[in-house]
């Protein structure tokens, strides 16, 4: 199955890719068969070098099939060149637990509580 994916290349702490057409079994800084574009993560967001495309090989290797990573799906899309790519589901483990999560209720209730005291205490007086 053909990918279109990145390879890392540049110097340590200095991340430069390029992205390249290769088959999903070769290592990710091996074997490619096409070389169709750069991206550069230390330039900033609106840089027009950051990501760099060979649109009319990029068309073709997808016509045939090529299935594009995540990360260069999202280029692609930038570049409407591709759909729009749905984004992983963070992962769980990130989320408080349920003592946490008890608590953070427990807190939001007392500020609501408290929000509903004042607005009757403020519209109280005006009576």
């Amino acid at each position: 199955m053909l990918t279109l994916r990145m390879t890392r290349h540049g110097a340590k702490k200095r991340p430069f890719y390029h992205i390249v057409v290769a088959d999903s079994r070769s290592p990710r800084d091996g074997r490619f068969i096409e070389k169709v574009g750069t991206y550069n993560p230390m330039l900033p967001k609106e840089d027009a070098k950051r990501v760099t495309l060979v649109e009319e090989r990029v068309k073709y290797w997808m016509s045939v099939g090529a299935q594009p990573s995540e990360r260069v799906a999202r280029f692609l899309h930038a570049a409407n060149l591709g759909a729009k790519v749905e984004y992983r589901d963070s992962p769980k483990k990130s989320a408080p637990k349920a003592k946490a999560q008890e608590r953070l209720k427990v807190a939001a209730e007392a500020a609501k509580a408290a929000a509903e005291a004042s607005s009757i205490e403020a519209e109280a007086p005006a009576a």
